[in-house]
């Protein structure tokens, strides 16, 4: 048996995909308490609000006591290293910037726990950052493997590159390679079978299958573009006063359509808007609701993300959503890291690996 502690644990998708792998999730930490009732309506963990930060080794320790391996996972939040945030803030520094520091107590806490196994999921720009290399020596002693890689590869639907490390006490490892037939998944295949909607309309069977409105004139904008094109495709009329300037050709991955027959864009925060990047939907004229925005990162149709009555909150919902981990990636992950503690059956707790 594996259990784990998910450290910044958001909806619960690297937390659900480790279930699935056959990993037991005890308990995910985060500090938003948007995250409480999806995470612990979905999964057979505890959810703890509280800061990482705050936390220590002999907390974790407690919640891996029933024995078995212990693993310790996580993906701290990475706007540091988004684009946007290095575009809006040119100046900050690491030392500057207060979430770098959460990359940091992931760090201590290892150091300080000593789990069997660690896993971390982060935007490939950590690697250019001398936070990563700290992390690493935070490792010392364990068998380390990293990499980046294309989640498409793995059946999730959306082009999502994201570096993944895997760590183990026992001996190497790595995450498997991709199936060897290179099929991709598809838009179709993941959202076709919704039903169908105008902008600003809800699902009545589903609230989370909700289109945000439209106005007029991105209606008219919708009604001109087609899947896998650009705003260039549109009449001059309905340009945006950005796009008419000679610098607005430099973002041509806004206002556009999905294809399909090919995987999605990468699902972001702002997905549920039509005019935020290649949101809108295939066929129908709105962008891709919270719903289908879910599914894309792999979440099972009927993950709950909101109580009964209960609104539903465009940008906290597609804010956490879209900085999910792909609930598929983190079965891909638990599936080798249980393939790798029944490798060493012989050695300590072997008895315990199912």
């Amino acid at each position: 048996m594996i259990t784990c502690v998910d450290l910044f644990c958001g909806l619960g998708g690297l937390t659900h995909g480790l279930n699935r792998g056959g990993v037991r999730v005890v308990v995910g930490v985060d500090v938003d308490p948007h995250c409480r009732f999806s995470y612990e309506e979905n999964n057979r963990a505890e959810f703890i609000l509280r800061d990482v930060r705050e936390l220590t080794g002999a907390d974790l320790k407690a919640y891996w006591a029933g024995g078995g391996y212990s693993l310790l996972a996580g993906c701290a939040p990475c706007q540091p290293f988004s684009t946007y945030s290095r575009k809006t803030r040119k100046t900050a520094t690491d030392s500057a910037d207060s979430k770098w520091e959460l990359i940091a107590d992931f760090g201590r806490l290892v150091h300080e726990a000593q789990p069997d196994f660690v896993t971390m999921e982060n935007v490939p720009q950590l690697l250019d950052h001398s936070v990563f290399g700290e992390f690493l020596s935070a490792l010392a002693g364990y068998h380390v493997w990293h990499s980046v890689i294309d989640c498409v590869k793995y059946g999730i639907p959306q082009s999502r590159k994201r570096l993944v490390l895997l760590a183990s006490k026992l001996g190497p490892l790595s995450l498997s390679p991709p199936p060897a037939d290179g099929r991709l998944k598809t838009v179709r295949e993941a959202i076709s079978h919704l039903p169908p909607l105008d902008a600003g309309i809800t699902d009545p069977q589903d609230r989370l299958h909700t289109a945000s409105r439209l106005s007029p004139l991105n209606l008219r904008r919708i009604r001109a573009s087609l899947p896998g094109g650009t705003w260039r495709d549109w009449e001059p009329s309905l340009l945006a006063l950005c796009h008419q300037r000679k610098s607005g050709d430099t973002y041509p991955s806004v206002y556009g359509r999905m294809e399909w027959d090919a995987p999605a864009p990468t699902i972001t925060t702002q997905c549920f808007g039509y005019g935020n990047g290649r949101f809108g939907h295939p066929e129908q004229d709105r962008a891709i609701t919270l719903r289908e925005a879910a599914i894309l990162q792999t979440f099972p149709d009927s993950y709950r993300f909101v109580k009964e009555g209960q609104p539903v909150r465009f940008n906290i919902l597609g804010r956490l959503i879209g900085n999910a981990v792909p609930v598929r990636l983190g079965e891909v992950v638990a599936e080798d890291l249980m393939l790798h503690a029944r490798s060493f059956q012989g050695h300590n707790q072997a008895s315990n690996i199912r």
